[in-house]
């Protein structure tokens, strides 16, 4: 059978090498894909980057299932236009995938179905959003309301942070994003500042049922010791101690379950992958810090590592949903990875700059995922702000980041932002 992955991340490079592995797999398709997912084992990219594009090259190449990555590609509706034509597609439709594309529905859904999350406020005017946050004061967390490309969290320890952050975000419109139905930031959801450790619960429904994949954790600020500016990610490892065999029971209870029934009550069934960001306090308890609609990136990276199970069948189950009649076998190692980001991430990434001393040959225990690469003339270039994700196994946590780092000091391009302290809190417990 022929996949078609729609993406062109480090996810996305992922997920096709996890599902060209399967024996039962012809060809994977990656569109757009990056200068990784062309030349991987089994796989091609194809230029098709919006809805009508895929939906033709889908009935072109008669693919049997696809696979959506990005969650910019689900609020536009390729979900609702794959089923349309009676397409197989493993996605939310576009109103499901709101509880990503919009933080304000989540965060009211949430309210509505009892699931535990920060208290929030929602705000288009940028004077009222500046008289709560002076009448609440900081810590305090600022997110605009739709999709930021993981850009549009501030989580501001002092109030001039705070107010800068709203003017971006509804003053200035600085996150406006034309691919998306309206502005990210034509409204800002202000909620409390939760402390706790934060862990990413990511699982796979196919509108009633649920089947859990391995845990994660990512790293969300650009610098070491959790510094700097949030970003998209810069490094995630897989499992999450955090998440003890208690904590996951929790999770699933208080929050998975009642998501998924939640959903399928309001008449929006769920399918697809369902990212739960959630905090975890002192005494275990868990509260939603986001919902994404989508796998998340960088955690995708380490999962696929540790994922031993054909992921086309669980797939298949998926779209069938059939989910319950399915278990997934995981590696018993630690997965780790280290993303390498352009020179000027997250707010100018500079593109362009030639990337050296890529591993020529494939690697047991690592492998390296392209994320913001293209091919010139020979050579691989940087065109995006997440550029690489060095992926190791490791027997413990110590070990993957150590296999993990052996490698990306091997690489080089000019201006490279790499985290030095990936899976630190791991290596602490």
């Amino acid at each position: 059978m022929k996949i078609l992955v729609i993406g062109s991340g480090g996810r996305e490079h992922a997920l096709a090498w996890k599902l060209a592995q399967s024996p039962r797999v012809q060809k994977v398709i990656v569109a757009p894909g990056n200068a990784g997912s062309a030349i991987e084992r089994g796989c091609e990219n194809h230029p098709a980057s919006d809805v009508a594009a895929w939906l033709a090259l889908a009935k072109a190449e008669k693919i049997a299932l696809t696979v959506v990555g990005p969650e910019a590609a689900l609020a536009a509706g390729v979900v609702d236009a794959f089923r349309g034509e009676g397409l197989k597609i493993f996605g939310p439709t576009k109103a499901a995938a709101q509880l990503e594309s919009s933080k304000d529905f989540a965060k009211s859904f949430m309210k509505r179905h009892n699931i535990p999350t920060a208290h929030y406020m929602t705000f288009s005017d940028a004077r009222l959003a500046h008289a709560h946050v002076e009448r609440t004061g900081a810590p305090i967390v600022i997110k605009a309301d739709g999709l930021a490309a993981g850009k549009g969290v501030v989580v501001a320890m002092a109030l001039e942070e705070a107010h800068a952050a709203i003017d971006a975000m509804l003053a200035d419109n600085k996150l406006g994003n034309a691919d998306t139905a309206r502005a990210a930031g034509a409204r800002v959801v202000i909620e409390e500042f939760m402390q706790g450790e934060e862990a990413s619960f990511i699982v796979m429904c196919d509108g009633k049922n649920i089947l859990p994949m391995a845990t994660s954790q990512d790293h969300k600020r650009l610098r070491d010791h959790d510094e700097g500016p949030n970003t998209g990610g810069m490094g995630a490892y897989s499992p999450a101690p955090v998440v003890t065999p208690e904590v996951n029971a929790r999770i699933m209870r208080e929050i998975v379950r009642p998501t998924v029934a939640g959903m399928a009550a309001d008449g929006i069934p769920f399918t697809g992958f369902l990212y739960a960001g959630v905090m975890i306090d002192e005494a275990g308890a868990p509260r939603v810090v986001e919902f994404n609609a989508r796998f998340g990136d960088p955690e995708t990276q380490p999962v696929m590592m540790r994922l031993k199970s054909d992921f086309v069948s669980l797939i298949e189950h998926g779209i069938a949903g059939t989910l319950d009649q399915v278990e997934v076998e995981w590696d018993r190692r630690v997965a780790l990875c280290v993303v390498m980001a352009s020179h000027g991430y997250p707010d100018s990434p500079r593109k362009g700059d030639v990337i050296t001393g890529l591993p020529t040959e494939e690697m047991e225990d690592a492998k390296v995922f392209h994320a913001g690469t293209t091919s010139s003339e020979g050579s691989v270039l940087v065109s995006g702000g997440r550029v690489l994700g060095v992926t190791a196994l490791g027997d413990k946590v110590q070990l993957a980041q150590k296999r993990a780092y052996e490698i990306a000091d091997r690489i080089h391009f000019d201006g490279a932002q790499m985290r030095r302290d990936i899976g630190w809190r791991a290596v602490k417990r």
